[in-house]
């Protein structure tokens, strides 16, 4: 584990300049060197009395494979001691003043455009180098999407925020735990949380880089209309995803989201082999005028501000997960999902003749041993075989 002893104080170094964003843990901050007056920006952890296991992994992550150019680069962490609002963890970042892949879709589509097919290769491209980068040091990252993939002002992609990768060693080549952002998680991870003898490895990666693919071109992942626990129930079972119009994109477009998207990941390809996709080849040898490409498109939206925001939080469901109220017949955004408030529940809307309730998909029904008014004589026509009582 790191002492927070062991860490210097980051004041002598580092001036706060602006907040530019919130990350999991605490806001993210524009920051300058005292001494060269060159720019990063600053996760800031508070407070904080102890390194808990997946700021340490960030932090050995970032510390050890952050020297590949589509990985944001890692200046240092730093501790800030204060006894009475308790001390600050600092973890100081190459700056991308581009804001994220997310942010640059939002803006284009609130000023009715979208990216182009070559720019969203050189995009996935970008991310797929750096994939390749973590991969073969046997990293997983589990939380690939579009605010996790940085752009810089001259229209470098970046990966960034590692503190809910994995490290695969030579005796455990897989995971089996349930962690992400639900509306990007592949089926295999979410299996996880039903079946502890499931597992999964780096091609999960591969599912939400697919899933980023449609965000890049929708402007919003698949089923983000819904509560996020509720898609995490509609992942698995749903066919794989497609983009909402595929017939205004290519077939190379639509067939790379295919291959990300194949619901078995035994059978999905490797990062290494879409690589070599027809989709994202078309960015080979034309990287630099992409690269250009984009950084104007940055420049250009930066200037209108048109950027609409959106935050997505990811969770670890084997965590208590905390959800917002919701509506009383879905019990699948209960705060606590235990048999004890599922029965509690069911018995409280069963003396109401409330006879069916929804866990996601999955219908509950209770047999009111009478009969109940809520069918029409055309609705059982409509349905002969079901039943008031049923």
């Amino acid at each position: 584990m790191i002492g927070l002893e062991s860490l210097a104080d980051p004041s002598g170094n580092w001036d706060i300049v602006e907040t530019i964003g919130k990350g999991t843990y605490g806001k993210v901050y524009r920051v300058t060197n005292r001494k060269d007056g060159s720019q990063a920006a600053v996760k800031v952890l508070d407070p904080i009395s102890d390194v808990d296991e997946e700021i340490e992994a960030e932090y050995n992550i970032l510390r050890s494979l952050s020297n590949h150019p589509n990985v944001v680069k890692f200046y240092g962490m730093f501790y800030k001691a204060d006894d009475i609002s308790g001390g600050q963890l600092w973890l100081v970042l190459e700056l991308c003043n581009g804001g994220s892949v997310t942010d640059l879709i939002k803006g284009l589509l609130a000023c009715g455009r979208h990216l182009e097919e070559p720019v969203i290769s050189y995009i996935l491209y970008g991310a797929l180098l750096g994939l390749q980068h973590l991969h073969s040091n046997r990293i997983i990252h589990r939380d690939v999407k579009g605010n996790n993939i940085l752009l810089t002002t001259e229209g470098g992609v970046k990966l960034v925020d590692f503190g809910v990768s994995a490290q695969l060693t030579s005796a455990r080549l897989r995971r089996n735990t349930s962690v992400g952002t639900p509306f990007w998680m592949a089926p295999e991870v979410i299996a996880c949380e039903q079946q502890y003898d499931y597992s999964y490895d780096t091609r999960c990666d591969v599912w939400s880089l697919g899933i980023t693919a449609i965000e890049l071109a929708d402007g919003d992942p698949p089923l983000s209309e819904m509560h996020p626990v509720k898609a995490l129930f509609k992942i698995p079972r749903n066919p794989p995803p497609t983009l909402r119009h595929p017939e205004n994109w290519c077939r190379a477009f639509s067939h790379f989201i295919a291959q990300c998207l194949i619901k078995d990941f035994e059978r999905r390809p490797s990062v290494t082999h879409l690589l070599e996709h027809p989709f994202i080849k078309q960015a080979y040898g034309k990287d630099m005028a992409l690269r250009h490409q984009l950084a104007a498109l940055i420049k250009e939206q930066q200037k209108l501000s048109c950027q609409a925001k959106s935050k997505h939080e990811r969770i670890n469901t084997r965590k208590t997960l905390k959800s917002e109220s919701c509506p009383d017949d879905d019990l699948v955004n209960l705060e606590v999902l235990s048999e004890e408030v599922i029965i509690s529940h069911l018995q409280r809307r069963y003396g109401e003749l409330q006879i069916y309730t929804y866990v996601g998909d999955i219908l509950i029904a209770l047999n009111p041993f009478q009969t109940l008014n809520i069918y029409s004589p055309q609705h059982h026509l409509a349905t002969p075989r079901m039943s008031a009582d049923c």
